[in-house]
């Protein structure tokens, strides 16, 4: 079992990896941080970080994600795995907490308004519906 933190770079994902080892202390159980690279959403990181003219591979892709994973990890005191993955964050975050047999499952969420959120759809929601463990969900703010 693992307790199983997702975040996404943002400025919440910090809390939410506080909060997963905060539970993995208390459960005794080993921390993962996992990040996932969705190519539409993030395609600045890869002229950032590989500053080239061309599509990222998937390997690539999984680096830049788990290099986003260290980052929100970066200062915690208790042994932790970076994971990155590249797809679907949804689908990916779901299958390694199944993979992992997670014990929970932390993520982060923000304040949307109804009408962004049946625009948008939503990575939180998704694995608040479709997970098969319990999940703790970190409110940042709007």
């Amino acid at each position: 079992m693992a307790i199983v933190a997702s975040v996404d770079g943002d400025d919440g994902s910090k809390a939410v990896v506080n909060e997963a080892a905060t539970l993995a202390d208390r459960f005794d159980e080993p921390l993962h941080v996992i990040s996932v690279y969705e190519r539409s959403e993030h395609e600045h990181l890869i002229n950032e970080k590989i500053d080239v003219d061309r599509e990222a591979s998937q390997e690539e892709r999984g680096e830049i994600a788990r290099t986003v994973a260290e980052r929100a990890s970066e200062g915690l005191s208790r042994e932790h795995e970076a994971i990155g993955k590249a797809g679907n964050p949804a689908e990916e975050i779901l299958d390694y907490a199944s993979e992992t047999d997670a014990r929970y499952l932390v993520i982060g969420g923000r304040k949307r308004s109804p009408i962004g959120k049946a625009l948008f759809g939503s990575v939180t929601q998704s694995v608040l519906l479709e997970a098969d463990q319990p999940v703790v969900a970190v409110m940042t703010g709007d």
